[in-house]
């Protein structure tokens, strides 16, 4: 059956730009989200949305980041989250991408734009589809292995998975590519001010700097992980000063038997 065009029916966990430090439970995940406005401001261009959809069947992520940080970037940040909210219900996540895009580039005023990533999670199944517009890649500890690796579009772990919409919509290039999560399994999305991140030297933190940072990272819940990786980034960065926002959401699948 094609589903390209199906509604779900879908509800706010939560969501916003604004200082954050907080678990947050989604079914079938256990995660923690830190995000950290560019001082003074209380609200940056780092937005995070957390929706659950179909009566817990289908949990959707998002992460996403406006050019820009701190306060100026705020009110941008602000009607981004709005449109999510009013385009989360989509069923296919290529076509939730490409309204995301056009409603953003209506909506925005001051020629801005924003990276994504989006995440569709399906509880019963653990299998997770991504879709990334620009964005950082995440990052996949499969604890089978106890490795961690990028999660992009050309894995060499992703599956077919039957009756999900997977693949290429025409009008777009935005895809969507499926992975299956195994119990305990992590997945780490950042946004750019993390490896853009520079120590007294002006030395980038970089992707291989995060990923050899998190192959140490202690802990075994996700505030814990959270908060010494967070430890180890501020380490790095010693006494030289921020220049963007950081934002930070790792998730672990937990298991669901008995519920």
């Amino acid at each position: 059956m094609n589903q390209t065009g199906k509604r779900l029916a879908c509800s706010e966990v939560w969501g916003g730009n604004r200082r954050a430090d907080h678990a947050v439970e989604l079914p079938g995940l256990a995660g923690w989200v830190h995000s950290s406005p560019l001082g003074p401001a209380s609200a940056g261009g780092d937005v995070y949305y957390f929706s659950v959809c179909s009566h817990g069947v289908l949990s959707r992520v998002v992460l996403a980041d406006v050019a820009g940080h701190g306060g100026s970037a705020s009110s941008t940040a602000e009607g981004l989250h709005s449109i999510l909210r009013n385009h989360i219900d989509d069923w296919d996540q290529s076509m939730l991408m490409r309204e995301l895009n056009d409603a953003f580039e209506r909506r925005s005023e001051t020629s801005r734009y924003a990276t994504a990533a989006v995440l569709g999670f399906y509880r019963e199944t653990g299998e997770l589809l991504f879709s990334n517009a620009g964005h950082p890649p995440p990052l996949w500890f499969r604890a089978l292995e106890k490795s961690w690796y990028w999660l992009r579009d050309g894995t060499p772990f992703a599956v077919g998975i039957e009756g999900l919409p997977l693949g290429m919509i025409p009008g777009t290039t935005y895809s969507q590519t499926g992975v299956r999560l195994g119990v305990g399994d992590v997945l780490l999305l950042y946004t750019d001010g993390i490896t853009e991140a520079t120590d007294p030297s002006n030395s980038e933190l970089g992707y291989e700097g995060l990923l050899q940072m998190v192959e140490r990272v202690a802990g075994e819940s996700p505030d814990e992980m959270v908060q010494d990786l967070i430890s180890r980034i501020q380490g790095f960065r010693a006494n030289a000063p921020r220049e963007d926002d950081d934002t930070l959401i790792l998730l672990q699948r937990v298991s669901t038997v008995g519920i």
